[in-house]
């Protein structure tokens, strides 16, 4: 029996990563021959179940899509198969589970995620006569401001963060994190303008971006190198303090930067202690689509790919992303987790309070529509920011009921 498996990642070393972990499966499975197709992204895998020709198993990038596979039944419902098999999914944190199901329909299980806390240069630190992370919010500002070094020209050396929206990992949706913000009220409406949680952030934000200059932290954000390159801003030295994920600890590696740096988990509102620990989880999902020829052979894989502890660990171990059972993180096959700047993530992951972005039928436009609303407010452009986040709903729930 054939069964074809779409994946998303496209570099060589994760391509391998991939296809060792099913050498492992053909092992234990070897009736079962997987034809994997790489570089396949949502676009290719809606236009293929659209037309009939979608693969048994595909696995995505971004889980904003999972809302509207699961509510169109472009993806098939795993419950019978999770109830058959007698699969555990306590061995996926809560957070974890609301991305990759939706209204109690479970299309898709979780591949991999991504966590997100606070990276520091400890030289900087040092310099700066400062001697541990900061745990709450107006520590972070302070520090942010102490490391930050200027030229004589009045403009940014050395960020002491990057608090200004869109320079990196600094978006929303890592900073609302910290106040326990809820994206959804119970009936799956926009919640931006009716949880206080946001508009706290967002004030903290502004507050911090004009105590060092909107127009130097721009000019400083506009400059920034690629993210994902060695020429990174924290990896050189030029950011002191940023929030990221967990990646970045291979990319240090790989880069052979030569930083000092340490993890902890992102600091929290200055009145909300229990939160830390906890951070962001976003990550990979893997499903079944409609029109797959081998349901029961694709299930078998994605059980395996998914809850298998060694399988699920040993990928986590070669592409650095955070397993996405709580088996896993203590599977002999994660060295990685050796490393406490790596394990900062698994505290996270693990953490009760860590929370994410839940599945919506839009696609997650609830998420995309308050960042340009938030450039607007940091740049000054935003009169009035209660009523602002309300439009942000108005504009949100227009998109959740277009999408139902």
């Amino acid at each position: 029996m054939t069964i074809t498996f779409w994946h998303a990642f496209k570099d060589d070393r994760e391509v391998g990563a991939v296809n060792d972990v099913l050498a492992s499966f053909r092992t234990k499975y070897p009736y079962i021959t997987v034809k994997v197709v790489k570089a396949q992204d949502d676009t290719k895998i809606n236009q293929a179940v659209r037309g009939g020709t979608a693969p048994d198993v595909a696995a995505s990038f971004f889980a904003g899509n999972v809302g509207g596979w699961c509510s169109s039944g472009a993806f098939q419902d795993l419950t019978p198969f999770i109830k058959a098999d007698h699969v555990d999914m306590n061995q996926i944190p809560l957070a974890v589970q609301s991305y990759t199901a939706f209204k109690g329909k479970r299309c898709t299980m979780p591949w991999l995620a991504d966590t997100f806390g606070l990276y520091y240069n400890k030289k900087l630190f040092a310099a700066a006569g400062i001697t541990s992370p900061p745990k709450t919010m107006s520590q972070f500002a302070e520090y942010t401001r102490k490391l930050t070094r200027l030229n004589a020209d009045g403009s940014i050396k050395v960020a002491g963060s990057m608090p200004y929206f869109g320079g990196y990992e600094m978006v929303p949706e890592h900073l609302v994190t910290s106040w326990g913000a809820k994206w959804l009220k119970p009936d799956g409406s926009s919640n931006t303008g009716g949880d206080p949680a946001f508009a706290k952030a967002m004030i903290w934000q502004k507050k911090l971006v004009d105590s060092i200059g909107a127009h130097k932290l721009k000019k400083f954000k506009d400059g920034l190198p690629d993210e994902f390159s060695a020429a990174n801003a924290f990896e050189t030295g030029k950011i002191a303090m940023m929030v990221d994920g967990e990646w970045r600890t291979s990319f240090i590696k790989n880069d052979k930067s030569k930083v000092d740096y340490a993890t902890a988990p992102m600091p929290v509102a200055d009145d909300m202690p229990e939160l830390y620990g906890s951070g962001y989880i976003g990550g990979n999902v893997i499903g079944i689509p409609k029109g797959s020829k081998h349901p029961g052979a694709a299930w078998k894989l994605l059980k395996f790919l998914t809850t298998d502890a060694d399988a699920v660990a040993s990928l986590a171990q070669a592409i650095g992303n955070v397993p996405t059972t709580l088996q896993a993180l203590t599977s002999p096959k994660l060295t990685v987790a050796r490393d406490p700047r790596f394990a900062t993530f698994l505290n996270v992951f693990k953490h009760p309070h860590s929370s994410t972005t839940p599945a919506s039928a839009d696609g997650g436009a609830y998420v995309a529509n308050l960042l340009p609303f938030a450039e607007k407010w940091q740049q000054g452009k935003v009169s009035d920011l209660k009523s602002g986040l309300a439009s942000v709903d108005a504009q949100s729930n227009a998109a959740l009921k277009l999408g139902q």
